[in-house]
């Protein structure tokens, strides 16, 4: 087997725990020679952090990575500090067949018992994942439920605006070509047209989508069940209230979405979104 040594100390970490670059070395050449491994590469690394990728003597490892067969390094640590960049590795050192030693503790993927240690640490690195995306999507949802809109500006929790509307600096704003084409696709729907109907003229006088295709009765029916065009912006249920132009009153948006609803299939049984509007009689 090659061995690639990896060696790595910060001015910090010398200090508070003695580890030399020349005590690793000796410790690692000892490894080896037990082993019966022969020493392809030694590669040091003095005064970086294990906490980033961008260090030269990793760099330059990992780019000579057909030279060897295995990483040494003395402890798991000395390599990475971080178990996202870890796992980033060992996925990039399962793919070339390569293998990843610690000698002093118990991660030796040429064992069975080292691949197991190694997957416990990849599980544990997707649990942290998946906890931050947990306190990520609370965070997101805290925030939509709080967000207080007025005139004076209407932002948004970051996304991609709809036909009708831009962003500019994070705010909302409406555009006046898009926004006409949006009046009138409700227009349309509210005196009695098909959204088959709808798209066919849009398209027989060459009004396009903004991506610049022909309107077909999915993009007519997003716009129709969209709440943005009369005011509200959604986001995963909560209804968050905007002050830029819109295309139509909640009073007809909620009559739409009941026509809607009376024409599908299941003869107006599914469940529907409704803006709030004091107005409204169902």
């Amino acid at each position: 087997m090659r061995a690639a040594i990896y060696v790595r100390v910060s001015t910090e970490e010398q200090f508070a725990e003695g580890y030399s670059i020349d005590a690793q070395k000796d410790i690692l050449k000892d490894h080896c020679i037990a082993e019966d491994w022969e020493v392809v590469g030694i590669y040091e690394e003095e005064g970086y952090s294990g906490r980033t990728i961008k260090r030269p003597a990793y760099a330059k490892m990992m780019e000579e990575i057909d030279r060897w067969d295995l990483i040494l390094v003395m402890k798991m640590d000395r390599i990475h500090r971080n178990s996202r960049n870890f796992m980033n590795m060992m996925d990039e050192l399962y793919k070339r067949g390569k293998m990843f030693v610690s000698s002093t503790e118990s991660l030796d993927t040429t064992t069975a018992l080292g691949r197991f240690v190694v997957d416990m640490i990849e599980r544990l690195a997707q649990l942290e994942s998946e906890q931050v995306g947990e306190r990520t999507y609370m965070g997101m949802r805290e925030k939509a439920e709080s967000m207080v809109n007025d005139e004076a500006g209407s932002r948004t929790l970051g996304f991609n605006p709809p036909f009708g509307y831009s962003l500019e600096d994070g705010l909302l704003s409406s555009m006046d070509d898009e926004m006409g084409v949006a009046k009138g696709i409700f227009d349309s729907y509210i005196k009695g047209s098909t959204m088959d109907d709808i798209a066919y003229g849009l398209n027989s006088i060459g009004c396009l989508t903004r991506q610049g295709n022909p309107w077909s009765k999915y993009s007519i029916r997003n716009i129709l069940h969209n709440p943005i065009y009369a005011g509200y912006m959604r986001w995963d249920g909560v209804l968050i209230r905007h002050f830029a132009e819109a295309a139509v009153v909640p009073t007809d948006f909620n009559r739409v979405q009941s026509i809607m609803s009376s024409r599908s299939r299941n003869g107006g049984k599914a469940n529907i979104l409704l803006v709030p509007d004091d107005d409204f009689q169902e």
